[in-house]
């Protein structure tokens, strides 16, 4: 479960002060998969960045019951001198996971064949992000964070993560932020919408995409 009580977080920008969360309160209920709505620079990936504890908010708290991850997929994280395999160990450690699993796990999933045992410096965008969602959807996690990661690889290894990410929602929650309405129907039960500073939770997905698209002044279909 995650608590969000009066949260607050504003940037200055020439323009003024950007308000991205104004005195939001919010329960997202454990084991729910929760699409993130909102227009772009409504200051989705901001709230994410405070869910997960990378960014800070001005003020107010946010409570979380359980494990959280971080943004699935992302491959910012990793040292750009060890390898992949070196990579993964190295995050097993500090999750407390079994290491060799993991290894194992990853390298059948993220398909890299030799270059797992090369240096990430030597990696394409695209070999960067099918380790980092390997080794993010590898850990078992009470909630992931998720930011378009669907959208990584070709068409197969995005069929295959979609696999992957569904059979974790089986025992696990999700923040979900995408642009797509398919994905977001196929992978979330919930939904909460941000604008202007405020959020909006909705049990039922239709009803925050209806939101959502209201928001947008969307004639796009459903």
């Amino acid at each position: 479960m995650i608590k969000i009580k009066n949260l607050c977080k504003a940037f200055h920008t020439r323009d003024g002060a950007k308000v991205v969360a104004n005195n939001i309160n919010a329960v997202l209920p454990t084991g729910v998969s929760v699409a993130l709505l909102g227009r772009n620079g409504a200051g989705k990936s901001t709230l994410m960045g405070m869910i997960g504890g990378t960014i800070k908010p001005d003020s107010g708290e946010i409570d979380i019951t359980g494990t959280i991850s971080w943004p699935v997929g992302f491959a910012g994280g990793f040292h750009r001198d060890l390898t992949g395999a070196q990579n993964t160990r190295f995050i097993a450690r500090i999750y407390g996971v079994d290491t060799e699993s993991l290894v194992a796990y990853v390298q059948d999933f993220a398909e890299l064949g030799p270059h797992f045992h090369a240096p990430v410096r030597s990696y394409s965008a695209g070999m960067k992000s099918r380790l980092a969602f390997g080794v993010s959807i590898g850990i078992p996690f009470d909630t992931y964070l998720v930011d378009e990661v669907t959208a990584v690889g070709d068409a197969n290894f995005k069929r295959k993560s979609r696999i992957v990410f569904t059979e974790r929602m089986k025992s696990a929650g999700a923040i979900v932020v995408t642009h797509s309405m398919p994905q977001v129907r196929l992978l979330c039960e919930a939904g909460a919408v941000l604008e202007d500073g405020e959020l909006t939770y909705y049990e039922d997905i239709e009803e925050a995409i209806d939101h959502h698209h209201r928001n947008m002044g969307s004639d796009e279909e459903n």
